[in-house]
């Protein structure tokens, strides 16, 4: 009852509880492993790429 008399008997929610969402907690070395597999199949994609390029004679990407 003290808090309310002491905001004025304003009843709104907001003031009394907090509405925020917890931030999510993200795992950075889940997320650099995740970028790191990634890269890892680019790499091999581009390779293979690469290799039917060099059949067709055509430029190998960089």
């Amino acid at each position: 009852m003290e808090e309310i008399e002491k905001n004025d008997y304003n009843l709104n929610i907001s003031r009394y509880v907090s509405t925020v969402a917890e931030e999510e907690t993200v795992n950075l070395a889940d997320v650099k492993k995740n970028l790191d597999e990634i890269e890892d199949a680019i790499s091999k994609a581009k390779t293979k790429h690469n290799q039917f390029l060099k059949e067709l004679g055509w430029p190998e990407l960089p």
